[in-house]
């Protein structure tokens, strides 16, 4: 299980709570400064397989890596918010690395990160998830921020991928349009809409995603 952008592997504690399956949801920073890395990283930790890699955002990104590197150890892609193509913004990149690095993350997390939460998001899950990306140190969360934007187009290889792969998105999300699109597009694809959910479905519907990678890992 792999974290968003701004957080860390405690992103998918209510996701595990009496989950029956072994689980490897490292913190991606310490593992490179590329998806690549990050990938190979992933699968040194995890073994080889048979694996369900599930991603939100750029761990869908790292998810979609670790398939290309290890294609015979993957049964089953969860991608969360996340899509396999990508038009480099270096502007937006710099913007936000320049931020991050003059002001942290207090100013970073609303501009970037808080409005990609649902509306119907709990109290308490939001405080927690501000909770979780105002731990991590800014030079991870920087190094993330450029591995995620110099992450290489992957949408030829995903649109080959032979194997199942659940594209889910909430309903609020940044483009879920988009992930319908991506879903349809797939040798195997399958799309499921969180209605009231935002970016990190994980943590605002925890319960929701338990159950289709419950059902995910069955079909592995």
């Amino acid at each position: 299980m792999l974290h968003a952008l701004p957080l860390d592997g405690t992103m998918w504690r209510s996701v595990v709570n009496g989950f029956g399956h072994d689980v490897v949801a490292p913190d991606l920073y310490q593992l490179g400064d590329t998806l690549e890395e990050w990938a190979a990283g992933v699968l040194h930790l995890a073994g080889s397989g048979p694996l369900v890699v599930v991603g939100n955002s750029v761990g869908g990104s790292c998810a979609i890596e670790i398939a290309r590197l290890a294609p015979e150890s993957v049964r089953h892609l969860v991608l969360i918010g996340s899509k396999a193509g990508h038009r480099p913004d270096p502007d937006f990149r710099d913007a936000a690395v320049r931020l991050l690095e003059t002001q942290g993350m207090t100013a970073a997390w609303p501009v970037y990160w808080e409005p990609l939460l649902g509306p119907c998001a709990a109290p308490a899950t939001k405080d927690w998830i501000g909770r979780i990306a105002h731990a991590q140190r800014v030079e991870d969360v920087v190094r993330g921020v450029r591995a995620f934007h110099g992450r290489a187009d992957r949408s030829a290889f995903l649109a080959e991928w032979p194997d199942p792969v659940t594209v889910v998105s909430g309903e609020h999300d940044i483009a879920p349009r988009r992930s319908r699109a991506l879903a349809q597009s797939l040798r195997d694809g399958r799309h499921v809409a969180l209605q009231g959910m935002g970016h990190y479905a994980p943590m605002e519907a925890p319960a929701a995603i338990r159950e289709l990678i419950e059902r995910a890992v069955a079909t592995a």
